[in-house]
């Protein structure tokens, strides 16, 4: 494959920051770096808090389990989640006693089926998991308006939409908390990890002691002498405040994070013009494709949203010969899934289904250019028959 899903991100000078960063220190766990790439990123992303860990999936399990602690939330109380998202949005909703409600997507923005949304809520419901998909930001405001007053708190999974806005504001920023990725194939990377960011003091404390053990020295300094004197029969060094996990990050990580969190603009820009360049070309065939445009993008890959099944796939078949490497829109219908077939239903989860037969994407990336595209736009010419 000449046009993969992604490319080696990791720039001579990034190996170059982490030799010698490597050879100048002897501290390799979670210390000053981690600190300093969450302040940046916090910096970047334009929060009040941001916690560093091992991945987004990670994120999304701290983010869950933190809140069932703090609010108080019952086994069996209700989550609405995505029938198309990546899997770890969903199962910390189950992995915790929660009860994942599946809602359908829509065909604008590939996040919730908004008036499903409404009729889904119930008294048990505690809050809305929703997925920014593929760098489009879902329309968290119609969300709040859905809510209005209710006790119901809105989540953000941003892993695929680092930058991706609504109404200028950035998304992760737009709930009560947000996630992120920076796996290998996403805007930016550390080759595993993700962030957790909130506004919220409380919620960020419980993300500091979720992520190691639940160890109190984990808090900020200011919070340890009143710790210290309120458990004063338990040695400091291992006070464990609530259960936790080992979800920590590297120094490796974060020096990685650092430089490449000063190109992520560039590569966003990157990726949205050439986003632009293919909505362009997808354009010209109304009848044979859906197009999807949003004010706030930050591609992730460029989507083909075919209206007959059987065309998608002669399409898949004809790119691959060219060399150009294809995935399902994320898991396509993840109800599909064996692990979730219990929840499918087929009558409820008509976008979700077109998007598991109908779509697919290919990669985009700051390594993807005018060669690439020309030769996607032939390809799509000589498809289609001009």
């Amino acid at each position: 494959m000449f046009w993969k899903l992604q490319e080696n991100v990791v720039s001579d000078s990034d190996l170059d920051l982490l030799v010698s960063f490597i050879r100048q220190t002897t501290r390799f766990t979670q210390f000053t770096k981690v600190k300093e790439f969450e302040q940046a990123y916090a910096v970047w992303q334009g929060c009040k808090y941001c916690v560093f860990v091992n991945s987004g999936s990670s994120a999304n399990l701290i983010l869950l389990n933190a809140l069932k602690e703090l609010r108080g939330w019952k086994d069996g109380d209700e989550i609405l989640v995505p029938a198309v998202t990546w899997p770890t949005t969903v199962t910390p909703v189950i992995q915790f006693g929660l009860k994942p409600v599946f809602v359908d997507a829509n065909l604008t923005d590939l996040s919730f089926d908004y008036d499903q949304v409404e009729r889904k809520i119930t008294p048990r419901t505690r809050g809305i998991f929703v997925a920014h998909l593929i760098g489009f930001p879902a329309n968290v405001q119609r969300l709040k308006e859905i809510v209005d007053k209710r006790d119901i708190v809105i989540l953000e999974d941003c892993c695929e939409s680092h930058g991706a806005t609504l109404n200028g504001i950035k998304v992760g920023n737009l709930g009560l908390a947000g996630t992120f990725s920076f796996y290998w194939g996403h805007h930016m990377t550390t080759v595993e990890g993700g962030m957790l960011c909130t506004d919220d003091e409380e919620l960020y404390k419980m993300f500091l002691l979720k992520r190691s053990h639940g160890l109190a020295r984990e808090l900020p300094a200011e919070f340890h002498s009143e710790l210290r004197a309120k458990y004063s029969d338990i040695d400091f060094n291992f006070l464990f405040l609530t259960d936790g996990f080992n979800f920590r990050n590297t120094e490796f990580n974060a020096v990685l994070g650092l430089a490449q969190l000063g190109s992520l603009d560039r590569f966003i820009q990157v990726r949205n013009d050439n986003y632009a360049r293919f909505l362009e070309m997808c354009k010209q065939y109304p009848d044979e494709l859906i197009t999807l445009e949003a004010e706030g993008l930050s591609s992730f890959v460029l989507p083909f949203l075919f209206r007959d099944q059987m065309r998608k796939q002669a399409f898949q078949d004809v790119i691959r010969s060219a060399g150009i490497e294809s995935r399902p829109l994320i898991s396509g219908n993840l109800l599909r899934q064996p692990f979730l077939a219990q929840y499918y239903d087929p009558v409820n989860f008509r976008n979700a289904d077109f998007l598991h037969t109908n779509a697919f994407y290919i990669g985009n990336n700051q390594f993807v250019g005018g060669d690439r595209l020309e030769l996607l736009k032939k390809l799509l010419e000589e498809f289609f028959g001009h």
